[in-house]
């Protein structure tokens, strides 16, 4: 697989929403910094709809698949649906499932995922192992 535009897009979101979550996430642990939670909590929505949209867009034969469409996709609906279920939570005033809801989704949409991308057989995991630290 060879880096595309819609590769790095997808890369590009997905590394911006792996540094900008931790920020979202954290920053209204008082209530110092309400501005700073909500201006980065848009960001890393923002950044995750559009990971997960480009992540449509990416196929790859290489691995099982159905049409080019790997096991890791079906991630991309439940991605759009916990991004959703977070901001209607807020919206209603739940603030807990609000904050649960985000916090799983970043857990296991930037950090699981992120670990299953850097697999040996796939693009990320070949860029890092292979280019990088030449272990492959």
């Amino acid at each position: 697989m060879q880096m595309t535009p819609v590769i790095a897009t997808h890369l590009s979101l997905a590394l911006a929403a792996l540094v900008i979550g931790p920020v979202a996430l954290w920053s209204r642990l008082g209530t110092t910094r309400p501005r700073l939670h909500r201006g980065m909590g848009y960001a890393w929505v923002t950044c995750m709809a559009g990971a997960a949209l480009s992540g449509i867009f990416i196929r790859d034969y290489g691995l099982p698949n159905w049409a080019g469409y790997t096991p890791i996709h079906l991630l991309v609906p439940v991605t759009f649906f916990s991004l959703y279920k977070g901001l209607s939570a807020i919206a209603h005033g739940q603030v807990s499932l609000h904050r649960r809801t985000m916090q799983t989704t970043y857990i296991l949409a930037c950090l699981v995922t992120g670990l299953f991308t850097l697999l040996p057989q796939r693009y990320l995991g070949q860029w890092v192992w292979g280019q990088w630290l030449g272990w492959l």
